[in-house]
This record gives C-alpha cells, sequence and structure tokens, in this order.
C-alpha cells in the first residue's frame, strides 16, 4: 500500500476532510499526527497523512466515500489501546478516530440492552448504569481507557471473561459503515436473530469490514455478593496447579488472576496494598452470584489452595478492600512502567493445564534472551500476558524482544493454544496466521473481507498476511528476523 500521498495530497486531502466535519475536527500538522503513529504496540510506527474526528454516522459517510473517490485507505482508532498494532495506519491515508462518537444512546433496563457509540469508554457504561444495579460485563484491564468500539473491533475480554464471556457474547447488533459508503445493521435489540451470526463475523475482525458507528450491547445484573481471596503462593506453579483443582472441581469463579513476583514489585510500589514481594506469586480468586452458597464456595477454594501450598489466603473483607485489590490488577500494566521505560505484552493461550509449562518456558526464554518477564494474566481461561521488558531506543534489545516474543507465541501454538486471546492479530502476530490455519482457510477468511471491504481500503495490511492473492511476511515479522 502506497501512500496516501501518491494519490492525493495531504493539503488537499485534509481540506476535503475539513469540508466534511469542521476545521476543529481534522489534524494535518506534523507535530499532531506523531500522536497517532502508533497504538499501544509502539515498536511499529507509522503516521497517518490525516487524522479527523466525525461525530456522526453520516459523516463516517461522506469520509470513506471521499476517501473512495481519491483512493487512499482509512483506518479506524478509538483510544489507541490496542496492543497489537491494529491501530497502525500502514501506508499513511486518513485516520479515522472515534473518540467523539461516546453518547449513551439508549438504555432499557426491562429488556436489558443499551445503545451505544463507538467512543463510549468501557467503564463510563458500567459507572452509568450502576446505580440501577447493572453493568457491562467485558472489562479489559484498560476499561478506564478504552473504548467499546475498539472492544468490538478485538473481541476483547478481561479478567471475568472466564465466567461471563468475552465481547462477542455481549453485544446483539452493530452499525456498521462499508468501505463504500452504505450503512448496514445486524442484530438489534433482540437476541437469536435468524439466518447467518453477521454480527458475530463482524466482532473481533478488527476494523477490516468497515466502520462501527453504533452497537446495541446486553447488560447483566450486579451480583447479589462477591468473595474475593487472595492466594499466596511460594511458586508460580502452585498457584497454576490450584487454578486447574478450581476449575476441575466444578467451581467457576468469577475471575482467576495470577500476578507473578516481578510484576507484584511493580504493583506494590504503585499502589501500596500490601502484597508479599517475597512470594513467587499470587491468585486473585473471586466468586459471585447469590449470597447464599458463596462461603461454601470459598471455603472449597482455600481448601484446593492450602492443598497446592499456598502459605496463606487473604479475604477482602470490605469493599474497599476489595476494589482496591481490583485497582491493583487493572492497573498492573501502568505500573510496569517502574520496571522499565518500555515494555511489550504478549497475548497467548493456552489449554489451563499447560500453564505451568508456558510459564517454565517463559521463564527459560527470558534467560536465553536476556530479558526481563512479567507475568500478570487471565489464569482461568489460560490466556497469558508475558511483559517483555526492555528499552525501544535500543535496537538490540528491540530485535531480542521480538525474537523472545516470537518462541512464546511459538510456543503457544504447540501446546495446543492460539497467538491471541483478546489483544487481536493487528500487524504484530501476521506471521503466526499460517501457522494457524491452513492456506485454505486463510483464502477463505480473505474472500470474506472482501465481501465487505473488495478494495481493501479499510484498514489494509492488517489480521491476514495477504497482500492481493499472496502470502507475505508482515513488517513486523521482518524485524523480528533482522
Amino acid at each position: 500500500m502506497t501512500s496516501a500521498a501518491t494519490t492525493a495530497t495531504a493539503p488537499k486531502l485534509a481540506d476535503r476532510m475539513r469540508a466534511i466535519v469542521g476545521p476543529t475536527n481534522v489534524l494535518a500538522s506534523p507535530s499532531d499526527l506523531v500522536v497517532y503513529e502508533c497504538d499501544g504496540f509502539t515498536i511499529e510506527k507509522n503516521k497517518p497523512d490525516v487524522v479527523v474526528f466525525p461525530t456522526s454516522t453520516e459523516q463516517i459517510v461522506a469520509i470513506v466515500k471521499a476517501c473512495g473517490e481519491l483512493g487512499v485507505p482509512f483506518v479506524p482508532r478509538g483510544a489507541g489501546t490496542s496492543l497489537a498494532g491494529g491501530c497502525l495506519p500502514i501506508g499513511g491515508g486518513v485516520m479515522i478516530a472515534l473518540t467523539r462518537m461516546k453518547r449513551i444512546l439508549e438504555v432499557n433496563y426491562r429488556d436489558r440492552y443499551a445503545i451505544i457509540e463507538p467512543g463510549v469508554v468501557n467503564l463510563w457504561l458500567t459507572n452509568h448504569i450502576k446505580p440501577n444495579g447493572y453493568h457491562f460485563a467485558p472489562d479489559p484491564s484498560s476499561q478506564g481507557a478504552c473504548t467499546i468500539g475498539g472492544n468490538v473491533a478485538t473481541n476483547s475480554g478481561g479478567p471475568h471473561t472466564l465466567k461471563y464471556g468475552v465481547t462477542v457474547n455481549h453485544v446483539l447488533g452493530v452499525e456498521l459503515v462499508l468501505p463504500d459508503g452504505r450503512v448496514v445493521q445486524t442484530g438489534g435489540p433482540h437476541e437469536d436473530n435468524p439466518g447467518y451470526d453477521l454480527t458475530g463475523v463482524i466482532v473481533g475482525s478488527e476494523g477490516t469490514f468497515g466502520v462501527a458507528t453504533k452497537a446495541w450491547v446486553r447488560i447483566t445484573r450486579n451480583p447479589e455478593a462477591y468473595r474475593t481471596l487472595l492466594g499466596v503462593f511460594e511458586s508460580v506453579d502452585d498457584a497454576t496447579n490450584t487454578i486447574s483443582e478450581i476449575i476441575g472441581a466444578g467451581i467457576i469463579p468469577g475471575a482467576l488472576e495470577l500476578l507473578d513476583s516481578l510484576i507484584l514489585q511493580a504493583v506494590e510500589a504503585a499502589f501500596r496494598f500490601g502484597f508479599p514481594l517475597d512470594a513467587g506469586a499470587v491468585l486473585i480468586m473471586e466468586v459471585d452470584g447469590l449470597d447464599a452458597g458463596l462461603d461454601q464456595d470459598a471455603e472449597r477454594i482455600v481448601e484446593i489452595a492450602k492443598r497446592n501450598n499456598a502459605r496463606e489466603v487473604r479475604r477482602a473483607n470490605t469493599e474497599a478492600e476489595r476494589l482496591l485489590l481490583w485497582k491493583s490488577r487493572k492497573q498492573a500494566f501502568g505500573a510496569v512502567g517502574r520496571l522499565a521505560p518500555s515494555y511489550c505484552t504478549q497475548d497467548g493461550v493456552v489449554p489451563r493445564t499447560k500453564l505451568p509449562e508456558i510459564l517454565r518456558f517463559i521463564r527459560a526464554v527470558g534467560t536465553k534472551y536476556n530479558i526481563r518477564i512479567a507475568n500478570v494474566f487471565h489464569a482461568g481461561d489460560g490466556n497469558i500476558h508475558p511483559i517483555l521488558l526492555f528499552d525501544e531506543r535500543d535496537a538490540d534489545q528491540v530485535k531480542r524482544v521480538l525474537g523472545a516474543s516470537h518462541e512464546i507465541l511459538d510456543e503457544c501454538i504447540r501446546l495446543g493454544g492460539s497467538v491471541t486471546g483478546e489483544h487481536g492479530i493487528g500487524v504484530e502476530k501476521i506471521d503466526f496466521m499460517p501457522k494457524l490455519f491452513s492456506p485454505e482457510d486463510l483464502a477463505m477468511m480473505v474472500r470474506l473481507r472482501s465481501a465487505f471491504n473488495p478494495e481493501n481500503r479499510c484498514s489494509p495490511q492488517k489480521m491476514l498476511p495477504t497482500a492481493g492473492a499472496c502470502i507475505e511476511q508482515s513488517k513486523a515479522g521482518r524485524h523480528a528476523a533482522m
């Protein structure tokens, strides 16, 4: 994909966008554009030619039609918290920033759904409906910043995925602007639409089908009560064995989250929760639901943890203690800045029983590449998040981080897992798609994308390792091989 400047000069493009959304809703100066050259995956960077902030579906229709007339690519972006380069504007062009489309349009408590615009921050919706006893169940660790439009794009999860499911389980319908400017709606406020599940196809498509402008999302009753426990273990192996035994006992916790010794240092320095810094790992274990029976489940969890060598199990005795514990977990990634100037968060998945094996492999990879790797992850569903610490100003460290990342994700595949649970493929993991899927599978995915996005003008060179009909290495993969 060549730069948009080859088919339309940046000034002409910016003027066209200003005519659609007004001069205050367009950024075109180099100093402004540099802010949008990457998302949370900072290793790959490229500036768009223009950033435009629409405030309505009609404006987005006009924007994508103009891009078609001028022959330039475009990419939608939410808050930019993506950790796989999903917002990277490959080839320049127009970045459609959806953060000013942030209205909660309707909440229907009787039928338990809300209609929201894509720029609504995840936590805003929960805070809006909390007084009425409801919440939005998908809760990524970045929920205080990430937008629901971005959650829809990547099918993100969060700590409570184990019991409540990922984003696709909570999206009833989507309004989508296709790359030719047509507006379509899939699903809606009612459930179980007849025909093909096009909403399920769109959720997780990483912005390669069009621009989502509205979503109908399910809202969930707040649990009557919680029991939140913190298990302290001498080793990561003991903590992961506890996880498998809890699930094997038929207990379905609201969440099971593991933090290893390195991440504990950063989190404790940031929040002073009282985490034991000499522990090998801690495990946050939460059950929720009707108050009756929760004490019994909590007691069984304590027994299982102690049987697996937990040296102590603490209980959050007040709602304030529980909220502080979850704040410490959900803001752990921000606290990592205390450990290194840069970090790369991976997102692999393995069967739960393979957690001890993959964590031992991660430790060995860290030693091999001389890289510190912290671990904090959704242990209940096997979704690991090794955090590789480095300094991106050092080219050798970047090379080692990419090499280590690739080895970890290859091992996830070998163990019967996948290379992403919620971050998506973006540009970072394109090289792994042929390892997960056959050429025939990938060709069918290209056909599906082409049905929505025939000219591949929307989010080009993302997710699928194709250029036309040819399989090619991604830019990130070539860097790893340098």
